[in-house]
């Protein structure tokens, strides 16, 4: 492959020097701020013109600055928006801002370029009441209709003891239960042809194959499938918002409720794009134990994916197997940390406290018995012959599809897209460890199950390796940001023990910056998007979850197809509803 040209040069060839102006980033991520008129032509050609093309729309989020006193010797707007782009080919994100002024700020839709920008368009509108001109329809997408005010702006309340009591009058129960009534016209979705009706069903919000408070409303014409409408938000808990108010270090047990079948996968995520912020090196015994433990979350997480699928096409006994198996890891993380489900266990700088004497004997005894259920799991689930015809070419999209809507993980590896961010942008340390990516070839629902189950051998064998080369030293680093220092410094002298409790009870405070590292999660690719002001909590902090952009993909690999086989697309996404809701 030819190396790839800078794409700062080009875009200043093709639009002119003043076209854009660079900002610097702690990441490093190649970051411009642009006029407002410029953003289509610039976009379009970002993802359609410039050699090995930004095809992917990673997220799109805002920034509120009225209230930030650092500028990073940019002039700012009321609002910024954020478009966050990746390309494959060069393995590179890009990142394009652009300023919105006022108190009803608006800026051009991109759907007519990404149409995956429809949702993170929809949520920005919902959040920061910024209007997008051209978006097909531009409606509050997490918060209900008859919601008042835009909670992510500075001026909206992080509290509940900053507004008065809620009351659900009468009233506004009536107006709340009539926006909940479907209406099709408001879609864009026709009654009727010429030649029949249509009929709209709900899947949800209460159904056992959504896994939670999700609704679907199909667009039905018999038993076929010809739209489908996701009503999502169900789950919002405004943790964004919290993350605003929270020090950088109070906010880690909120990570791990984001994915919540993730545990400290989704605490990696956040403090690595905190540590990029504060320049803080992590020392390798740290590492391979953030590593030994992300992977075991991620088989447990493949568990409960496993079970849960087999069960919505019908199988009973395997969610009983397969969650047995995850007990058996919530034994070790237990033993580790302290915690089981939720262990919050990873720190700024590295984690909470040392590895306990034993162990590697009871993580031993895990990765010896681990193949043979996953062969017993093959046998039972994969080979199985109603599996199979619930899901072998169901559900199909192309590669080009999943980069254009945003797919990450097993769903992107499915299409046979060799990209994972641990080979591509190694973090962690994990560079150091021998595994193979698996990949499918069909994009199927199948598929996309093949390549989980082989993600959980790969994951043993990461782990056999932590085992066998655990590094001796620290395992968290000495740099003064970390919150707290180790523990057993606070007995040496008074000045050590003060640091440890201001750093419990206010945090660190992060120089100013913005900084995004995503990572290899479960689900998908999982990044914080994370803008210090040089305070003790974050300015501005943006969860990308990779449910959110597979759920919007839905409709797309759903038509044409028939009620069940919904159920076998939403089983083998492997989506979280927290996740996607946040």
């Amino acid at each position: 492959m030819n190396e790839a040209q800078p794409i700062i040069p080009l875009i200043t060839t093709r639009f002119g020097e003043t076209a854009v102006i660079e900002q610097h980033t702690a990441d490093g991520t190649p970051t411009l701020l642009i006029r407002q008129n410029d953003v289509p032509a610039i976009l379009k050609y970002l993802k359609n013109e410039v050699s090995q093309p930004y095809k992917m729309l990673y997220d799109l989020t805002a920034i509120d600055e009225r209230k930030k006193t650092h500028t990073n010797g940019v002039t700012l707007a009321d609002f910024t928006v954020v478009y966050h782009l990746t390309s494959l080919e060069r393995n590179e994100d890009l990142r394009i801002k652009t300023a919105a002024t006022g108190e009803t700020p608006s800026v051009s839709s991109i759907t007519d370029i990404w149409p995956s920008a429809n949702w993170y368009e929809r949520e920005v509108y919902d959040m920061f009441g910024i209007n997008f001109t051209g978006h097909p329809h531009l409606r509050r997408i997490l918060m209900p209709r008859s919601w008042e005010g835009y909670p992510l702006r500075k001026d909206y309340p992080a509290r509940a003891t900053e507004m008065g009591p809620y009351i659900l009058e009468e009233q506004m129960r009536a107006i709340d239960d009539a926006n909940l009534k479907f209406n099709p016209e408001e879609w864009g979705l026709a009654r009727h042809t010429e030649d029949s009706d249509f009929m709209f069903l709900n899947v949800g919000p209460q159904h056992p194959g959504t896994h939670g408070l999700l609704r679907l409303v199909l667009q039905l014409d018999g038993e076929d499938i010809v739209d489908v409408v996701p009503d999502i938000g169900f789950h919002h808990r405004g943790a964004e918002k919290m993350a605003e108010r929270q020090s950088w270090h109070t906010f880690i047990p909120y990570t791990d409720r984001i994915d919540y079948l993730s545990g400290v996968l989704n605490n990696l995520a956040y403090l690595l794009s905190v540590e990029k912020l504060a320049g803080i090196e992590i020392p390798d015994r740290a590492k391979v134990i953030r590593i030994m433990m992300s992977e075991l979350f991620r088989i447990a997480s493949h568990l409960v994916w496993l079970g849960t699928f087999a069960q919505d096409l019908g199988q009973l006994s395997p969610v009983f197997f397969t969650f047995n198996d995850r007990e058996r890891i919530f034994d070790i993380v237990s033993a580790v940390t302290g915690g089981r489900m939720h262990p919050s266990w990873f720190r700024i700088g590295g984690v909470a406290h040392d590895l306990p004497d034993g162990w590697q004997e009871k993580i031993k005894v895990f990765v010896e018995y681990m193949p043979k259920r996953l062969k017993e799991f093959d046998k039972v689930v994969m080979k199985n012959s109603i599996f199979k015809a619930r899901t072998v070419g169901i559900g199909v999209y192309t590669a080009e599809e999943a980069i254009e809507w945003g797919i990450t993980g097993a769903g992107l590896r499915a299409t046979g897209c060799n990209f994972d961010y641990r080979k591509k942008r190694p973090y962690s340390g994990i560079d150091q460890f021998e595994f193979d990516i698996p990949l499918g070839k069909n994009g199927d629902c199948y598929d996309r199950a093949l390549v989980r189950m082989e993600e959980m051998r790969q994951s043993l064998r990461i782990i056999r390796q932590c085992i066998d080369q655990m590094p001796s030293g620290h395992y968290k680093s000495d740099h003064p940001l970390t919150t707290p220092p180790r523990k057993e410094m606070t007995l040496q002298d008074i000045e050590t023990l003060i640091t440890h409790f201001l750093g419990v009870s206010w945090g660190p405070v992060i120089p100013t910056g913005e900084a995004m590292v995503p990572i290899e999660g479960a689900k998908g690719s999982n990044a914080y998007y994370l803008v210090s002001d040089g305070s003790s909590s974050a300015y501005r902090a943006r969860i990308r979850a990779p449910s959110f952009p597979h759920m919007q993909m839905v409709p797309l690999i759903s038509k044409g197809y028939t009620i069940p086989d919904v159920l076998a697309i939403l089983g083998a996404m492997d989506f979280v509803l927290a996740d996607l809701d946040r």
